[in-house]
């Protein structure tokens, strides 16, 4: 049988969140029952104004007994994936004895059979709305509970929860209250899991898979653990507080519908990041960076969370950034940014001139359903180069003094885009409110092109143009980079280079180049700081390095979406092995959020 949650409107979580505050939930799980169903006792205990009305998300296959404050309710209160409530007292104690439906879709407590031994695996997913396929609960993100989970299971199997165990005693296990999190966080997994086990500075870590990919797991931990530790490390260097969930474990769970979930002290992956054949280079950046990802969402996204789905950028857009930022500098895959220019970025600029196309921060996102829409290239690839471009803007340690101030006042808490920018402009001393209008408020990407004139050997003038297309007509400060290169004995070598900030005008004079002696190449973004498509102009020759196969070419013309790709010629900069290169994409690629279907996306 197929579950539809219902849907939530923002307007309906406003109203709920102005009369409600959750305290806590108890869940007790017994997972020993038939293949279709698990039994679920629930206590949440909430604060609400006296007398209201509200609901709270619940799907369950059949309803044993439902208690307020002491008092029965009729099961008829239960309706379309809710449990209305009336009465309610200031202090409340809601008691839900029910019987609750696995799903093999993903959603809610999902249930998977090895096919290769018949082992049962259990991981809970309440991501976006799911949250009462597992229990009755308050199912926003601005009504973070601590969570305590009781379960029993089969005596042989392994579980985990976001908590830390408390206690063990065959298959009865107990867990510890986590901090204040959103429903949607809320996670566990049972089954028998293959462990492995490790501590770093203080902090248990645990990986699991399933016992059919025991050895898989046990080659690769230790590559595993050595990124885990990496990065825990750099993020601890970053962010003045330490890591906020006790342990961090993680799971590489099998049918897991996204690449990968931030569950706060439990981390769900897919277990194709576990490869049963030969791993290559690629795929281990890769799994480095979405360890960085997910370790980057405990402080945005569990310990500060969005309070409504229009921040998702909170979320995602820093966890992206963060991802390949920290594992190019914490791990040894010191070429993420490259690989984030070359597929994630070139994901968002097509996303980004799609019909389909949103704001990185939408005013406004009317219900759940719209929220799912916006897991996409905007919200990840270019909310990640918007963020790169403001960090080159702002400076990273003001950045990062922002980033720890708005930790610090708004942890185990809520937080919005306005609550952020309040931080960094404090921070920064710079006014961020324009900045966020432009950037973040409106959709659509802008053309960047230098317009050259020399006086002989050197640079008479060069400035920079920019355009928007006509349906957007947006135009945006941006800081960039100009590299100026020699081209010498088939070598070519940066001779200088030069950060500009461009405003919000169609043609600004660069500084700083005008007398300079002109070289073989000037190149417009290097280093890779603007989200905008790159035009050469005439004036402007752009060298592609001599190959075997092709001679020296000076192409001209868009390179938005198309850089590098004209007859598998090379982008302009390093050949294998010499600083500067930057390789062209060879193909078309979405980006998956690591995998995952849209959201890591």
């Amino acid at each position: 049988m197929i579950v539809f949650m219902p849907t939530l409107t923002r307007a309906e979580a406003a109203d709920r969140a102005s009369l409600v505050d959750v305290d806590s939930y108890h869940v007790d799980l017994d997972l020993t029952g038939d293949a279709d169903t698990f039994r679920a006792r629930t206590v949440a205990r909430f604060r609400a104004r006296s007398g209201a009305s509200t609901f709270l998300e619940f799907e369950p296959a059949e309803t044993a007994s439902i208690t307020l404050n002491g008092r029965p309710v009729p099961h008829s209160a239960v309706s379309e994936g809710r449990l209305a409530l009336s009465g309610l007292a200031e202090m409340n104690e809601l008691v839900v004895d029910a019987t609750m439906r696995y799903s093999n879709n993903g959603e809610g407590l999902h249930r998977y059979t090895d096919p290769a031994d018949g082992a049962v695996y259990l991981y809970q997913h309440l991501f976006i709305n799911n949250g009462g396929r597992v229990l009755p609960c308050f199912d926003q993100p601005d009504l973070k509970a601590s969570f305590r989970v009781s379960v029993t299971a089969p005596a042989e199997w392994t579980v985990a929860t976001n908590g830390q165990l408390v206690s063990r005693d065959g298959g009865r296990w107990e867990f510890a209250p986590t901090e204040r999190i959103s429903t949607y966080l809320a996670s566990l997994i049972a089954g028998p899991w293959h462990v492995r086990t490790d501590e770093h500075d203080g902090i248990p870590l645990a990986l699991y898979i399933r016992a059919t990919l025991a050895g898989q797991l046990d080659a690769q931990a230790p590559e595993i653990f050595e990124i885990t530790k990496q990065c825990l490390d750099r993020f601890h260097e970053m962010f003045e507080i330490r890591y906020p969930f006790g342990h961090y474990q993680q799971a590489f769970a099998p049918e897991f519908n996204f690449g990968a979930m931030e569950y706060p002290g439990l981390v769900v992956l897919r277990d194709e990041f576990v490869p049963r054949s030969t791993i290559t280079e690629t795929e281990r950046e890769h799994r480095a960076s979405v360890i960085a990802h997910e370790m980057a969402h405990q402080w945005f996204g569990d310990l500060v969370t969005m309070a409504w789905w229009d921040d998702l950028w909170l979320n995602e857009s820093f966890a992206e950034y963060l991802g390949s930022r920290v594992a190019a500098e914490a791990t040894r895959f010191t070429g993420t940014w490259t690989t984030f220019a070359i597929y994630r970025k070139a994901w968002g600029l097509r996303s980004d001139q799609r019909p389909s196309t949103h704001p990185v921060a939408p005013a406004e996102v009317g219900d759940t359903d719209q929220a799912l829409m916006n897991f996409d290239g905007i919200s990840y690839a270019k909310g990640a180069s918007v963020l790169k471009q403001l960090v080159a803007w702002l400076g990273d340690e003001a950045f990062l003094s922002g980033v720890n101030a708005h930790f610090e006042a708004h942890a185990y808490d809520n937080a919005t885009l306005a609550d952020l920018l309040r931080a960094l402009t404090k921070a920064s001393g710079r006014d961020l409110s324009g900045w966020a209008e432009l950037w973040l408020r409106r959709a659509q990407v802008n053309t960047l092109r230098l317009d050259v004139r020399r006086d002989g050997d050197v640079y008479g003038e060069v400035a920079l143009v920019q355009t928007a297309p006509d349906d957007f007509p947006t135009l945006r400060p941006h800081r960039i980079g100009i590299g100026l290169y020699d081209h010498a004995g088939g070598v070519v070598t940066r001779r200088e280079l030069i950060e500009a900030e461009v405003d919000a005008t169609g043609r600004t004079v660069l500084p700083g180049l005008a007398g300079a002696r002109a070289a073989d190449l000037l190149l417009l973004n290097d280093g890779d700081l603007a989200y905008a498509k790159i035009r050469l102009d005439d004036a402007l020759s752009l060298i592609h390095i001599e190959t075997a196969a092709h001679r020296l070419a000076r192409p001209r013309g868009d390179l938005g979406l198309d850089a590098g790709r004209r007859a598998g010629r090379r982008a302009p900069g390093r050949r294998a092995g010499r600083p500067g290169a930057r390789r062209a994409p060879r193909r078309d690629r979405d980006g998956d959020r690591r995998g995952r279907a849209a959201r890591h996306p």
